[in-house]
């Protein structure tokens, strides 16, 4: 397989979460080509288990879709935060429940063909109650399920979220071990 090289990268549009560049690539059969790059801060998302075994699940509307969905906790990192932290912080800003141990599931990037963002993915299963702390543009409703229902609502298409497939059938797999 032969060399890629970039050439040239431009920025496009810097947003609040991410930033858009152009970049011209010199292609093995030595033409060259303009690709799109998304540049992420990146996220980290928890899998949030209550004592009965639920998973505390958001549902919360995404612009990009234009609909509702039903999501683990998640959101972006903060300038020097590691994923562990802003996992754990996600979980108490949306839910209102905190943890002081979350372990690692899976690390995934969610969009390679155009996006560098990585998340980070944790569980929990001490959850201490806590006040939520929602950002001003963020409105959230807080849903309980077991990890059946969540893998049945999957395979029927009702839970279409990357991050949110991959945690829970990776939550699954972990606990069937």
């Amino acid at each position: 397989m032969g060399q890629y090289k970039r050439v040239k990268r431009e920025l496009i549009h810097k947003g609040q979460i991410v930033e858009v560049y152009s970049d011209t690539m010199h292609l093995p059969n030595n033409h060259t080509a303009q690709w799109d790059f998304i540049k992420h801060k990146g996220a980290a998302a928890i899998v949030p288990v209550d004592a009965d075994g639920n998973i505390l699940m958001v549902r919360q509307y995404r612009n990009a879709i234009d609909r509702y969905t039903l999501e683990i906790p998640a959101g972006g990192k903060n300038p020097d935060e590691d994923m562990k932290t802003c996992a754990m912080r996600e979980l108490e800003e949306e839910t209102g429940y905190r943890t002081e141990h979350a372990e690692h599931l899976i690390d995934l990037y969610t969009t390679v063909a155009f996006c560098n963002e990585k998340i980070g993915i944790y569980y929990t299963t001490e959850l201490i109650p806590s006040k939520q702390h929602l950002d001003e543009d963020e409105f959230v409703s807080i849903e309980r399920h077991s990890l059946d229902e969540l893998v049945e609502m999957i395979f029927q298409g009702t839970i279409e979220d990357a991050k949110t497939i991959a945690a829970i059938m990776s939550y699954k797999a972990k606990r069937n071990l």
